[in-house]
C-alpha cells in the first residue's frame, strides 16, 4: 500500500508540472482544458433584450434544454452562462451512461439521453467521445442476486434491455475480474461513457444551429417577476424580458433561487475518482472492457484509454459535504477548480477495487479527481415548474447530470411547449420539497443518500436520517413508539402498528417480512371492528371567492358538490391524462375544501394556482395542510364510537355517505366527512392541530368496548385495493387517462363547463380504448409481486394489457394486489381479505 501512496504523490506532482492548474484531471479533460474553448464568444450586436425562454446555466443539462427547445422550433431561446460552458460539475464528471435505473420513469430519461448521444456527432459534426461497451452490475451476495431477480421481473416490457447473467458471461465482458466472489451480474448492453466536455460542446453547436443564443460570460445579477407573469433577467450586459426562466445553474442553483426568495435544497458534495496510467493487461485487450459497478464495494470502474478509472461512494460518516457554500455561497471565481483529494477517505474502496480487479495493484495512479457534484436530499433532481412563482422552472440537483442531461432536456422541452409533462416524473417534481426542508434536514439526507448510493434497493425502503422534521401531527408523540413510521412529504405516519410479541425491527426484504402478519391483523380489525388512522399528511387547500365554483369547474372533470356534500374529482391535462385526484367538499357557499395525497400537495397547488392566474379568477387559495390534523375512523363499529361523543345524528339517514357536517366530538369542533379509503363504514375528521390529541384520546376511550385500535397505511392500501378504489400515482397518473383507469363515473363529459382535457377525452372515447384496468387472480407463496412486474402470455410479454392483479391465498386468509401493464406499472401494497369464495373479474382488451 505504501508503494501505491508514493506512486500517487509522484504522479500528481508530474501531472501538475505538465499541466498547471489541472492537477487531478483525467487525460481527456486535461486535453479539453489545454486547448481553446470551442464555444463561440458573443458580441453586443447579438444581444437579445427579449426571449421566450432564458436558461440560466451552461452545464450539460442547461445546454441540452437549449438544444431541444431550439430544435423543436421555439424562437428566442437564450442561455446565460456566468463563465464558461461546462464550468461547475460537468467538466470534471466521469461521464458514465447507463440505461439502468431501479425506478420506472427515469429509465425513459436514460433511454432518451443515450439515443440522443448515439446520433449527436452525426447531427452536429462535433465529436462526443461516446463509448458503449455495455455495463455489468456485480452481485457478490445472495441479497444482491435477489435484488437483480427483482429487477428482472420488471423488465422486458420496457424499451431498454437488461439480462441476468452468470460468472462465465461476466468474465467474458470483463476478463480482468477476480471471480472468487462473483455470483451473478445484471448486464445492460449499450451502456458506457461519454466525454462530458465534448458532449456539452456538441449540444451547444446543435443549439446554435437551430437558432438558440448562448451568451457567456453573462452572470445573472437579479431576477424580477413582472405583473404579467414574465421575468426581467438582469446581467452586466443588459436586461432580458423573458416569458419564462429555467434555473439550470448546478451548484449555483441555490444562489439563483435566493434571488427570488427560494431556498432550494441542493448542496455540493465531494466526489472523488481515480485514474490510472497505462495498464499492460488493459492495453493488450482486443475490445473495450464493460463498465462494472461493484455494488458491495460501492464503486464504478471503467476503461480509460489504456488504463482504468474508478470512483467510489464513501459511507455517510466519511463523505464530505461542502456545507460552507450553503451558508456563505460559492466562492467568487470558482468554476473550473477542484478540491484537494483525500485518499484516506476512499482507501477502503480502493482496496476492494484492487481485490476485485487485481491488475490495479500494479497500476500507477495518475490522478485523483475531487470535485463538487450537487445533491438533493433524496438524490433525485428537481425538474419542472416551481410552485409559488409563475413561469419559474428548475432543472437542478443532478447527482448524475451526464446521463440525465439529454432525456431531461427533451422532457422539459416537451412540457414547456405542450403545457403538460410528456410522461409521469413526479419523483423529480421540485414541489416535493417545502419549507420543512431546512438546512439540517438537507445536509443529513444528502449525506445519507450519498452513502447509500449502492445499498440493496428493497421494496418499501425507509431511510431515517434527518427525521422527524418540523412536520409532525398532533398525535405523533402518542403513536411514535407504537408504530413503524413511514416518511410522507416530511410527515411521520404509521405504516403498521406494534403489538406485544411482534418483531418491531426494520427488516426490508424481497420476501414476506415481519410486518406481513401485523398488517393482516389490522385489516381484520377494520373489517370486523373499528380502527383509527392518522391521515394528517393529506394536502389540504381552501378555495373561496366569487369565482371559486367557476375555477374548480374548469379544473375538474366532475361537477362540483353542493354545500355540505363531497365528491371525488380529477384534474386532467390538455391531452386528457390524469394530473391529480382530489376530494372536494363545499363547506359553505363558494368555499371549498380540497384534499389530495401527501406527495401531491404542492404539485396540485401549483396546477390550481397557475390556472387561477391565467384565467384571472377572483379567488383566494390557502394551503392549510399544516394547520389541520386528520383522523380516519373506519369499520362496522365506527358509528357506535362516534355517537358516544356527539349529540349530532350520525345515523345512516342523518349523516349520509359523501356528506359533510361541522360537529363537536367530546365538545371539540370537528369537520367530519363520511368517507373512508378503506371501503368500510367510516369518517374522516378534520381537526385543528392543537386539538387533535384530545379528540384522538376521546375516540380511543369511547371505543374500548367496540374493540377499537390503531391501523396504518399498509392496511389502508390493502383494504382500498380489495374494494377496487383507485389511487393517483398507482392506477392513474400522467401516463393514463381516466377511462382506462375505470374512472368513468367521476368524469362528466356532458357537464356544461369546458374543463381542461374535455375535448381530448371526448376524442379518446370516440376512438375507443386500447387498454383498460382489469382484475385477475394469481397464486404465489413467500415472494409476492410488488408492482411493475411484467405480464406474460403464451411465453410473450402481453403488449396491450393493463391489469390489477389480485392474489387469493385460500389457506392463509390473505390476498395480495399489484397492478401491471405494458408501459407503466404501479406499485401497490398487500391486500388482505377473508378466504370465502369470491369472483374476481378479468376484462380482456379487444
Amino acid at each position: 500500500m505504501s508503494r501505491i501512496l508514493n506512486l500517487i504523490n509522484v504522479q500528481l506532482r508530474r501531472n501538475s508540472a505538465a499541466y498547471p492548474g489541472t492537477a487531478g484531471l483525467p487525460l481527456r479533460t486535461i486535453c479539453c482544458t489545454a486547448r481553446k474553448q470551442a464555444e463561440e464568444r458573443w458580441d453586443s450586436s447579438r444581444w437579445k433584450d427579449r426571449a421566450d425562454t432564458v436558461i440560466i446555466g451552461g452545464g450539460c443539462v442547461g445546454v441540452s434544454l437549449a438544444y431541444h427547445l431550439a430544435k423543436s422550433g421555439m424562437k428566442d431561446v437564450v442561455l446565460l452562462e456566468k463563465t464558461e460552458l461546462t464550468a461547475g460539475s460537468t467538466w470534471h464528471a466521469a461521464g458514465l451512461t447507463t440505461y439502468y435505473h431501479p425506478g420506472i420513469n427515469l429509465k425513459k430519461v436514460h433511454y432518451d439521453s443515450i439515443k440522443l448521444y448515439e446520433n449527436l456527432e452525426a447531427e452536429t459534426g462535433q465529436a462526443v467521445g461516446f463509448h458503449q461497451p455495455g455495463s455489468v452490475r456485480i452481485a457478490s451476495t445472495p441479497a444482491r442476486v435477489d435484488e437483480m431477480k427483482y429487477q428482472m421481473t420488471r423488465t422486458h416490457w420496457h424499451v431498454t434491455s437488461q439480462y441476468l447473467i452468470g460468472p462465465e458471461k461476466i468474465q467474458e465482458l470483463f476478463p480482468l475480474l477476480n471471480m472468487d466472489k462473483v455470483l451473478a451480474g445484471l448486464y445492460t448492453p449499450g451502456d458506457g461513457h461519454i466525454d462530458p466536455y465534448s458532449l456539452t460542446m456538441a449540444l451547444a453547436a446543435g443549439a446554435r444551429m437551430y437558432g438558440a443564443q448562448i451568451y457567456n460570460p453573462a452572470p445573472v445579477t437579479a431576477l424580477n417577476p413582472t405583473t404579467d407573469g414574465k421575468w426581467d433577467v438582469q446581467t452586466p450586459q443588459g436586461t432580458i424580458r423573458a416569458n419564462r426562466i429555467v434555473n439550470a445553474a448546478g451548484f449555483w442553483a441555490r444562489e439563483v433561487g435566493k434571488m427570488i426568495g427560494f431556498e432550494h435544497p441542493t448542496i455540493p458534495v465531494h466526489h472523488q475518482y481515480v485514474v490510472t496510467g497505462t495498464v499492460p493487461e488493459v492495453k493488450a485487450l482486443k475490445k473495450e472492457l464493460a463498465v462494472i459497478r461493484d455494488l458491495e464495494g460501492s464503486y464504478y470502474l471503467r476503461q480509460e484509454r489504456d488504463g482504468l478509472l474508478f470512483g467510489p461512494y464513501e459511507k455517510m460518516e466519511k463523505m464530505v459535504l461542502q456545507d460552507s457554500w450553503v451558508r456563505d455561497g460559492v466562492p467568487p471565481g470558482f468554476g473550473k477548480e477542484l478540491f484537494e483529494s483525500d485518499l484516506d477517505r476512499i482507501m477502503e474502496h480502493v482496496e476492494m477495487a484492487m481485490d476485485m480487479v487485481p491488475v490495479l495493484k500494479k497500476a500507477d495512479i495518475l490522478n485523483i479527481v475531487s470535485g463538487p457534484i450537487t445533491y438533493t436530499p433524496d438524490l433525485l433532481p428537481m425538474v419542472g415548474p416551481h410552485q409559488g412563482l409563475h413561469n419559474y422552472w428548475t432543472a437542478i440537483g443532478f447527482g448524475y447530470g451526464v446521463i440525465h442531461a439529454g432525456g431531461i432536456g427533451k422532457f422539459l422541452s416537451d412540457w414547456i411547449r405542450n403545457g403538460e409533462p410528456p410522461y409521469d416524473l413526479i419523483e423529480c417534481d421540485p414541489n416535493r420539497y417545502g419549507k420543512w426542508t431546512d438546512v439540517p434536514f438537507m445536509c443529513a439526507k444528502a449525506r445519507e443518500s450519498y452513502g447509500f448510493n449502492n445499498v440493496v434497493g428493497y421494496p418499501k425502503e425507509e431511510r431515517f436520517a434527518g427525521r422527524p422534521t418540523s412536520r409532525t401531527s398532533g398525535v405523533y408523540e402518542l403513536l411514535k413508539d407504537k408504530a413503524s413510521m413511514g416518511f410522507h412529504a416530511g410527515w411521520e405516519q404509521p405504516h403498521w402498528i406494534y403489538k406485544p410479541g411482534d418483531d418491531t425491527a426494520y427488516k426490508p426484504s424481497f420476501r414476506r417480512t415481519n410486518w406481513f402478519g401485523p398488517v393482516g391483523r389490522e385489516c381484520r380489525l377494520v373489517m370486523e371492528k373499528v380502527g383509527v388512522i392518522d391521515l394528517t399528511p393529506f394536502g389540504k387547500f381552501i378555495v373561496k371567492g366569487r369565482d371559486s365554483h367557476k375555477l374548480l369547474d374548469r379544473l375538474f372533470a366532475n361537477t362540483m358538490p353542493k354545500v355540505g356534500q363531497t365528491n371525488i374529482s380529477h384534474m386532467l391535462t390538455p391531452t386528457g391524462r390524469v394530473y391529480a385526484e382530489v376530494t372536494i367538499t363545499q363547506v359553505a357557499p363558494g368555499e371549498f375544501l380540497l384534499i389530495t395525497g401527501s406527495g401531491s400537495e404542492l404539485h396540485d397547488l401549483r396546477w390550481i394556482g397557475t390556472e387561477a392566474a391565467l384565467g384571472q379568477y377572483d379567488v383566494s387559495i390557502s394551503n392549510v395542510t399544516e394547520d389541520i390534523g386528520v383522523l380516519g375512523i373506519a369499520g362496522p363499529n365506527s358509528r357506535k364510537v362516534l355517537q358516544k361523543l356527539t349529540d349530532e345524528d350520525i345515523s345512516d339517514a342523518g349523516f349520509k355517505f359523501l356528506h359533510y357536517r361541522s360537529i363537536r366530538l367530546a365538545d371539540i369542533p370537528v369537520q367530519a366527512i363520511r368517507i373512508s379509503y378503506t371501503g368500510e363504514l367510516g369518517w374522516e375528521l378534520y381537526i385543528d392541530q392543537k386539538n387533535m390529541a384530545a379528540v384522538y384520546q376521546a375516540v380511543m376511550e369511547a371505543g374500548k368496548d367496540e374493540g377499537i385500535d390503531n391501523f396504518g397505511t399498509y392496511a389502508m392500501s390493502s383494504l382500498r385495493l380489495e374494494k377496487g378504489f383507485r389511487g393517483w400515482g398507482a392506477e392513474m397518473n400522467c401516463d393514463t387517462n381516466p377511462l382506462e383507469a375505470g374512472l368513468d363515473f367521476f368524469i362528466k363529459l356532458n357537464k356544461p363547463g369546458d374543463f381542461i382535457g374535455k375535448a381530448a377525452l371526448q376524442e379518446i372515447k370516440a376512438k375507443g380504448l386500447k387498454r383498460k384496468l382489469s382484475y385477475i387472480t394469481l397464486d404465489t407463496d413467500n415472494i409476492d409481486p410488488e408492482g411493475n412486474e411484467t405480464v406474460w402470455h403464451n411465453g410473450k410479454v402481453s403488449m396491450y394489457l393493463w391489469f390489477l392483479l389480485t392474489l387469493t391465498l385460500l389457506n392463509t386468509h390473505m390476498c395480495f394486489g399489484v397492478c401491471l401493464h405494458l408501459f407503466r406499472f404501479m406499485c401497490f401494497d398487500h391486500i388482505w381479505a377473508s378466504a370465502h369464495s369470491r369472483d374476481w373479474l378479468f376484462f380482456p382488451v379487444t
